[in-house]
């Protein structure tokens, strides 16, 4: 951990949907309310074994979530975190030194921290805080958060590998918006950029955790010898594609827009992160568990859940005039092909990971 200061490069922001629309992430994040939900009893057992309350002296006690959006699913997880808390504290015989909580909301300042803040809980137990900025640099004092959490942020990076825009390059996308039915060169260039990214993230909080803070991951996983387009974000991302090619074909967009246009997610293996983790060698990794997260959405809620993550990317590089046809058309397309999605491979697609600051 070399850095010695706390400045941040400027990178690619991605916010989701803000406002309470009907295109809104507040409406359309049921998927990732079901993720966390998945592992909600993980966490509680993770807080439970692995956080040693008697070891911290410093008041209040310090959370973060790391990609936070507008809510309200990072309302609902802080919530269950600070119960955990609360009942280890009391199982440990501290009640009376119970701290006071301070949450800290973190996203880029392109997020809709409005929103986010005039939904707050008007019955909670902690001091609420927005802090804006990339999670792949520092965000934070060193050595002040003792608990920090991120569910469905960290498949974003920070950049898109910029060998996929070189049409000399073997790593150029032509055609498609993702790697997951590409050829090994952009898969590859996919999997740099993320290692990169992740590397600065776990350096970053490894400075800022306090020793035995303990850290939180929940995060698309590609399951061992699993094609990325067979899992159901993988095949969901291909169909968005192809509908962005058939509008090409008709001319609405061009096939330069197209060929240009390319989505900065990566779901990574269970053996990436430990590789990264263990290069690190600030942070032990006390559990990592591909978790099941199956479930049944139809064609238009799938629509609904990626026009409000992607609504602002698509809408900044092809226009805004072409979201409304564009996602009519992927809703179909996708109850055209709701077979094959529903046939994809959906065991095994989360990643959850618990990380403790040596």
């Amino acid at each position: 951990m070399s850095s010695n200061n706390n400045s941040t490069p400027k990178l690619q922001s991605f916010p989701m949907n803000g406002g309470d629309g009907p295109h809104s992430y507040l409406k359309n994040s049921d998927l990732q309310r079901e993720a966390t939900n998945a592992s909600r009893t993980m966490i509680e057992d993770a807080i439970a074994e692995k956080l040693d309350v008697k070891s911290f002296s410093s008041n209040p006690f310090r959370l973060a979530d790391l990609g936070c959006s507008v809510g309200p699913n990072t309302f609902i997880a802080m919530q269950h975190i600070v119960e955990a808390i609360e009942r280890k504290y009391s199982e440990e015989g501290l009640k009376t030194q119970m701290p006071e909580f301070q949450i800290f909301f973190n996203d880029h300042s392109t997020n809709d921290f409005n929103t986010l803040f005039s939904s707050l809980p008007a019955e909670r137990r902690y001091f609420a805080c927005g802090v804006p900025g990339s999670f792949h640099g520092r965000l934070f004092p060193e050595g002040s958060i003792h608990l920090m959490y991120s569910s469905y942020a960290l498949q974003w990076l920070s950049k898109v590998p910029e060998e996929l825009l070189d049409k000399n390059s073997p790593a150029w996308n032509r055609g498609r918006i993702l790697y997951s039915s590409a050829p090994d060169e952009v898969s590859q260039a996919y999997a740099a950029q993320f290692e990169n990214d992740m590397e600065k993230f776990l350096c970053a909080r490894a400075k800022e955790l306090v020793v035995g803070g303990i850290m939180v991951l929940i995060m698309p996983a590609l399951p061992d010898g699993i094609p990325a387009s067979q899992i159901p974000s993988g095949f969901m991302f291909d169909l968005l594609g192809a509908t962005l090619v058939d509008m090409a074909i008709e001319g609405l967009i061009t096939e330069h827009q197209v060929d240009s246009f390319n989505l900065p997610v990566y779901a990574a293996s269970r053996e990436q992160m430990i590789g990264l983790v263990t290069r690190n060698g600030f942070l032990s990794i006390e559990r990592m568990k591909i978790v099941n997260t199956a479930s049944k959405h139809g064609g238009k809620e799938c629509g609904m859940h990626l026009r409000a993550g992607l609504e602002g990317i698509i809408a900044q590089h092809f226009g805004s005039g072409i979201v409304d046809g564009l996602f009519d058309r992927f809703s179909k397309k996708a109850v055209e092909f709701s077979h094959q999605l529903e046939s994809s491979h959906k065991e095994g697609t989360q990643l959850f990971i618990v990380l403790r600051r040596k």
